[in-house]
């Protein structure tokens, strides 16, 4: 009789696989580590997942399909842009400080396998930025803002976003602080993003 998965083995697998690789990366991770943080064999690791390529599919996927649905809903309601970019910040910036491994975890991926995305993109409630670039076209010519196009400006709100969590221990000796000092730097882009972005494309 084949043997069942066990849904909190499971869930103890992925917290474990998280952790390593979060500390080590995807190409330095190994999958007898994995085994000894969840603190089961080898032969029951590779009976949930058949290799550290699908353990590692799996660990981003959870992450990120908590993330990229509250960001698509952001980007597709009927606030104003200026509205969309607060919320967008906030969300972004309050998820990544709970699971900072994720944006480094997307660059290693997209460096070591580019057609990745490729599967993220038709996962249901990957962001859809077609309804915030119509939005933008109608508030400039209203002339609430500034001739922008919506893929630059979409592009300009990841960046801001990203950056800090991918480069934080080079911002963190930049500007000469400590980890408290980083939360709160952090926590304080949350508004200086959107504030600088938005005065940025006012008319």
């Amino acid at each position: 009789m084949a043997q069942k998965k066990d849904t909190n083995t499971e869930h103890i697998i992925l917290k474990a696989a998280k952790r390593v690789f979060q500390n080590k990366g995807m190409d330095g991770a190994r999958m007898q580590e994995i085994a000894d943080e969840a603190k089961i064999n080898k032969a029951m690791l590779h009976y949930y997942y058949r290799s550290k390529q699908l353990l590692f599919e799996a660990v981003f996927n959870n992450a990120f399909m908590l993330l990229a649905p509250q960001l698509n809903a952001i980007l597709n309601d009927e606030s104003s842009v200026e509205e969309k970019i607060r919320n967008f910040t906030t969300n972004y910036i309050s998820f990544i400080s709970k699971h900072p491994y994720l944006p480094t975890f997307i660059i290693q991926e997209l460096n070591r396998n580019p057609d990745f995305v490729l599967k993220m993109k038709d996962k249901k409630g990957f962001p859809n930025i077609e309804k915030f670039k119509k939005e933008i076209n109608v508030e400039i010519q209203k002339g609430i803002l500034k001739p922008i196009k919506g893929e630059q400006l979409f592009i300009n709100i990841m960046a801001l976003n990203i950056f800090p969590f991918v480069a934080a221990p080079l911002i963190k000796a930049f500007v000469n602080i400590d980890d408290k000092g980083y939360k709160q730097l952090v926590e304080d882009r949350k508004t200086e993003v959107a504030d600088f972005i938005i005065n940025s494309i006012k008319a």
